[in-house]
This record gives structure tokens, sequence and C-alpha cells, in this order.
């Protein structure tokens, strides 16, 4: 290249280059700060970005926010949530995914939108043929808050409710994952891994089952996949307990039967443990005679006579449960003692 022309050709490139960093923005400090909150429901994890505003003297719902229109539910860029799993929202099912959220204010009724489009600027390029729901629901009053936030609220085991609270106002929506559906899912995969190579993780996947009353068929392999690798009395008596909730009663006594024999083999806290699941099955007469067995083990545990003494208790014969209180007391540590003796005490009542 001639020399003349390579130095304008230099000149201008350079000229490019220093226009283009002039223009790059600086990051500062945002007026309306940025926010991130994570619940997890079950095992689906709910997770809100936004951008928070606060009042600063103006008057927000019908002027600075108008009724009637398309909101952000924050400030600048999309505000979006995102669901690792299916949920349903006020009732309505949502796929898993990312959605940018937008919100119609009116005095009475707030509509709730969950857009596809997560990447525009605030609601200014919404569309309304890229929403994945739409819900309704009511606004409340509260106290002033000077700042927008997000928070989950009315926490349950299987829903919660993510609450926008701002100035003296606060909306709400329900979100619900099918938790049983999940945790069953995760549950397929992990038997796909490791933890498929021990009785344990069997056994565990059962238990999930029988607690939650749920998928007793699946959990029935699942529990003698855990038998083959090693029987003793955890993964027998949970065998146990899915036989008698599937309705074979009979199969579910010998399973018993089998449990008692084994139970020689466990620790004090594990045949305790037993105990109480049958209590809590309502099945009291038989979680007498695992305790008898622990009293017979573990004769100077407190521990034990604590509980034939709570078993006895609930089975009426409060003759026996005070003579057992009455001997947990005697070997009690010290910070046992108080709740023991009024234990005592009721009883005798």
């Amino acid at each position: 290249m001639h020399t003349k022309y390579f130095a304008v050709f230099s000149f201008l490139m350079l000229f490019a280059a220093t226009n283009a960093i002039a223009q790059a923005p600086l990051t500062l400090p945002e007026v309306s700060q940025r926010s991130e909150i994570t619940q997890r429901i079950g095992l689906t994890d709910v997770s809100i970005v936004y951008h928070s505003p606060y009042v600063n003297g103006r008057k927000i719902w019908g002027e600075l926010v108008p009724y009637g229109k398309v909101w952000r539910a924050g400030a600048n860029e999309n505000t979006t949530i995102s669901f690792t799993d299916d949920v349903k929202i006020e009732g309505s099912l949502l796929p898993a995914g990312t959605y940018g959220l937008h919100m119609i204010p009116t005095e009475n009724e707030w509509t709730i939108i969950f857009s596809k489009n997560t990447t525009s600027w605030g609601s200014f390029f919404y569309k309304q043929d890229e929403d994945a729901l739409r819900v309704k629901v009511k606004p409340e009053a509260r106290e002033n808050q000077e700042w927008l936030d997000y928070t989950f609220t009315d926490r349950q085991a299987g829903s919660a409710k993510v609450t926008l609270s701002w100035e003296k106002l606060k909306v709400s929506f329900t979100v619900a994952p099918d938790v049983n559906a999940v945790t069953l899912k995760h549950i397929r995969e992990q038997l796909r891994n490791t933890p498929a190579f021990t009785w344990h993780g069997w056994e565990e996947a059962a238990h999930y089952c029988i607690e939650n009353k749920v998928n007793y068929d699946e959990a029935l392999k699942w529990i003698n996949n855990s038998i083959q690798m090693e029987e003793n009395f955890t993964n027998v008596a949970a065998k146990g307990q899915l036989l008698a909730l599937m309705g074979k009663t009979a199969e579910a006594a010998e399973a018993r039967k089998k449990v008692m024999t084994l139970l020689d083999g466990a620790g004090e806290n594990q045949v305790n443990m037993y105990g109480y699941e049958l209590m809590g099955e309502n099945d009291v007469p038989t979680a007498i005679e695992v305790f008898k067995m622990n009293v017979k083990k573990h004769p100077e545990s407190w521990n034990a006579y604590d509980s034939m003494g709570e078993a006895y208790n609930k089975s009426g014969d409060h003759k026996l449960s005070l003579s057992n209180y009455k001997i947990a007391l005697a070997k009690a540590p010290a910070d046992q003692k108080e709740r023991i003796q009024k234990m005592i005490s009721s009883i005798a009542q």
C-alpha cells in the first residue's frame, strides 16, 4: 500500500477504535438496585431477578405505575422468574423455564403475565402474543415500604406465594410444583448413579414413597432391591410398612415378625426409632414390644425407659407408664429431668 494511503487508513482505524472506546459505558451504581431471590419448594427452585426502585416521595399506584397498562414489575430491564420444573401458578400449569414477569395493575385486580420474552428492556417491547400464561389476583394493603421487593410467603411443603411489596400495597400469586412427581423423577435419576450401589439408596427411595403414600408398586421393587443387596431390620421394616399400605396384611405381618429377629443386631437408637415409627402408625402394642427389647438390652439407658413410658401412656396403661417414667427420671441427665417430671405430674393427676 502507498505510504500516503496507509497513513490515512491508519488514522481512520485509530479514530474508529477511539470513538468506540469513548462510547463504552462505565459500570456505576444503579438507583434501582439489582436484586435476586431464590426459594426451593420440594426440589424445585424458583428464582426472581429484578431491579428495586424507591418511592422517593412519588405517588406510585395510578401515577408512576399507571392503572390498566403493562408494567415491568420492577425497574430497568425485564424482571425475570425461573422455574427448574413445571409448576402451577394459581392452579394453571406453567412449564419449566425462564419468563419475563409483567403485571397489569388496577385498583381492585391485577393481571400477572409470564412472557416467553426475557431479554427486553422493561415492558416497552412487550407483546401479548408472547404470553405463556396470565393469571388474575387481588392486591392487598400493607404498611408503607420505601423500596420494591419480592419475597416468598406462606411457604408450605408443596407451595409458596411470590409476593411483590411496594409503597402501601402488596400482591401475591401462588407457585405449586408437583413435589412428589418431581421428587420421584429425581429419585429415578439418582438410582442410575452411585446411590444404586448400596442397599441404603434403594431403601431411602422406597421410604420416601411410604412417608408420602405414593408410588407403591415401584417402591416395592426398590425395597426388594435393597433387601437383595443386604437384608437388615431397616429395609425389612420398610417393606412391612409398605405392604401394610398396599393392603397386603398377611405379608406385612410376616415382614414384621422377621424385623423382630433382626432387631437383635441393631443399636439402641435404631431400635428406638423403629418403635416410634410403629407408634406413628398407631401400632402401639408392637411398639411396646420393641421398647421392651431395648430396655432388656440397655437396662441403664434412661432413654429406653422414657420411650417405654411414652408408649404405655399412649396405650392408656398409666400405671406402667408412671413406673417407667420414674426409672427414666432416676437415670436421666440433668437437662432431661424437668421434662420427665412434668410428664409424671401430668399422668399422676
